[in-house]
């Protein structure tokens, strides 16, 4: 690699998987993933271990240009110092800490205005204008929110499972596949400090029956309270729908029939939002290398002053 190269590293974080890519321009250079961070979960040194112990040797090659950070949990000053402390302590390079929303945005429509939504281990959702934010319906975590969230299929489903309100076959494969006792469900949501990890683990079960009517109608019924309690509050039937995640992929075809229900064109259903977010990253100014004429310039300014 070349010392004069303009080379950033972005890297996309939910709760449950970081995804890091060193790029410059919008060539990716490296990319790797490691587990997940969020400042609300974890401490300055547990998320400086993760970025270390988990990240391929290359992205400490030397000192890049600047780090971009889009994280779930980092939506105040407080939280995203956190990440920006660990973060800078490994990297020794300029740091901008910002939400994983953002980053969604950014992501799935780069410079264009529509609503962009998460449905992953968490849900969320926003109106962005093709620059920022401009409206966004609170989230409020797994236990007061997360509609149509990985936590809240799984919580739903384990609800149903544990007072004998699934049918019957399903709940004896489900106990028989993940080898669990009902304490041992009760410890993993009340005595984790991941439990919304491991409830968005379980809800995958469901992925492998929705030809079951009980099964079907449990996430088609989430999906609709998510478009209810969130997107019903944009002007969804002006502007397009991009959904990101796992939970929306994998059950891409209910989230279809929902959002045609409520005659919402959906415009994008993607994995995840690195791709968008390495294109968005190469058109900002700051990211392309300058011209000697265009240096010197610069310099000659500060000079005045």
């Amino acid at each position: 690699m070349n010392a004069n190269q303009v080379i950033n590293v972005i890297a996309e974080s939910s709760s449950t998987r970081t995804e890091w890519a060193l790029v410059e321009g919008n060539t990716m250079l490296e990319h790797a993933f490691t587990t997940g961070m969020n400042p609300f979960f974890q401490s300055r040194r547990e998320i400086s271990h993760s970025i270390r112990l988990e990240l391929p040797e290359a992205f400490f090659k030397r000192r890049w240009n600047h780090v971009y950070y889009y994280g779930a949990g980092c939506n105040s000053p407080e939280k995203n110092k956190i990440v920006e402390a660990s973060l800078v302590a490994q990297f020794k390079t300029p740091v901008t800490v910002m939400s994983d929303l953002l980053g969604a945005a950014r992501g799935l429509l780069v410079h264009e205005a529509g609503l962009a939504c998460i449905l992953g281990t968490g849900s969320n959702s926003c109106f962005y204008d093709g620059a920022t934010i401009v409206k966004n319906v609170r989230s409020l975590g797994f236990i007061l929110g997360d509609e149509g969230s990985g936590a809240a299929l799984g919580r739903l489903f384990l609800g149903d499972v544990m007072k004998d309100l699934a049918p019957a076959a399903l709940r004896d494969e489900f106990f028989a596949k993940y080898r669990v006792t009902p304490d041992d469900i009760m410890d993993s949501v009340y005595n984790n400090a991941s439990a919304n990890r491991n409830l968005r683990a379980y809800s995958f079960f469901l992925s492998e029956h929705l030809d079951n009517e009980y099964v079907h109608l449990l996430v088609r019924n989430e999906f609709k309270r998510f478009f209810e309690r969130n997107i019903s509050q944009y002007d969804y039937q002006r502007y397009p729908v991009s959904f990101v995640g796992s939970v929306a992929t994998t059950f891409s075809e209910v989230l279809l029939e929902v959002a045609a229900e409520f005659g919402a064109p959906v415009k994008k259903i993607v994995r995840n939002s690195m791709p968008g977010l390495v294109a968005y990253h190469a058109t900002l100014a700051d990211d392309v290398p300058k011209s000697r004429r265009e240096r010197e310039r610069d310099k000659l300014g500060r000079t005045a002053k």
